[in-house]
């Protein structure tokens, strides 16, 4: 069994708290440029859909595109925000993104230090 201490979300014996609903997700995309990359993070912290957004890159992407394998050069979004924002999330993305179909794809926050989740909820959304 995986046990979580001291963690947001669990009471320390794997078992998630019913006081601390509060979800938090991390959204991932991948841009052609760091120019790209860096207007995506900027336009979702200036609208409160995200509390951070860290670039990291050059990454390495291989896949599949109209019956093609691809290899390139990409730059790595990951944005933490909300459940209730993803929606506001990927259309801002999709508005901003340079590719016919981006990856937007979320994944929970299961565990992570009290303060910081707690930064990231208040971050979030209207003032």
């Amino acid at each position: 069994m995986v046990r979580y201490k001291r963690c947001v979300g669990y009471d320390g014996g794997g078992q998630k708290r019913k006081d601390d609903m509060h979800e938090t997700i991390q959204v991932n995309t991948t841009t052609a440029t760091k120019a790209d990359a860096e207007r995506i993070a900027v336009a979702l912290v200036e609208q409160r859909l995200a509390a951070c957004v860290q670039v990291s890159g050059p990454i390495h992407s291989c896949y599949r595109w109209q019956g093609e394998i691809e290899m390139a050069e990409e730059w790595l979004c990951s944005v933490k925000t909300t459940p209730e924002a993803y929606d506001q999330v990927e259309q801002a993305i999709r508005e901003l993104h340079s590719y016919d179909e981006p990856e937007i794809m979320a994944v929970p926050i299961v565990a992570g230090s009290a303060g910081y989740l707690a930064w990231l909820r208040e971050q979030v959304g209207e003032e």
